[in-house]
């Protein structure tokens, strides 16, 4: 497990599990220590905020939060810490996920929200180990090797590829 930081994943409701355990995989795949919990900016917006403000001293260095139309939970997080927020806009609803994709994106001047695409709960959890990498050494090697690892997939599959288009 890493040194440093956890990772807090939020979503607003159990219905995003399905697309958000695939960042819990991909932070157990780095050995990223992480705790995933249902909170919600506007059923529970004082549990939210208390978690929001307590995260630091409970160990956490980066906070995803993945949430559908535009309940905006990462913004609602952003604005009670000072911690890096990932949103996760969720597809779905009567706008298919445009809604949660601006509602997490259009943050105001001073409370940013890193925003990956709908649905990117794995890309997320890219994104927060790499700012967790950033003092952590052995975790930075670890992305550095997966990075390195998909490139070599890539060129197999192109070597693959071109010798299939010259025997054609």
């Amino acid at each position: 497990m890493s040194e440093y930081k956890k990772v807090a994943v939020i979503m607003g409701s159990d219905s995003d599990w399905g697309v958000v355990k695939g960042a819990c995989a991909v932070l157990k795949e780095f050995g990223v220590p992480y705790e995933a919990h249902i909170l919600s900016a506007h059923r529970t917006p004082e549990a939210a905020a208390a978690f929001a403000k307590g995260a630091r001293a409970a160990g956490f260095g980066v906070i995803l939060c993945a949430a559908g139309m535009a309940a905006h939970l990462a913004g609602a997080f952003a604005a009670n810490t000072t911690l890096p927020v990932i949103g996760i806009p969720m597809k779905g609803g009567a706008l298919d996920g445009l809604d949660a994709l601006l509602a997490t994106v259009q943050m105001p001047s001073g409370f940013p929200v890193a925003t990956v695409a709908l649905n990117g709960a794995k890309n997320a959890a890219y994104l927060a180990i790499a700012i967790l990498a950033i003092h952590d050494e052995g975790l930075a090697v670890r992305l550095e090797a997966f990075r390195a690892e998909t490139a070599a997939a890539i060129a197999q599959k192109d070597a693959a590829i071109a010798a299939e288009a010259q025997a054609l």
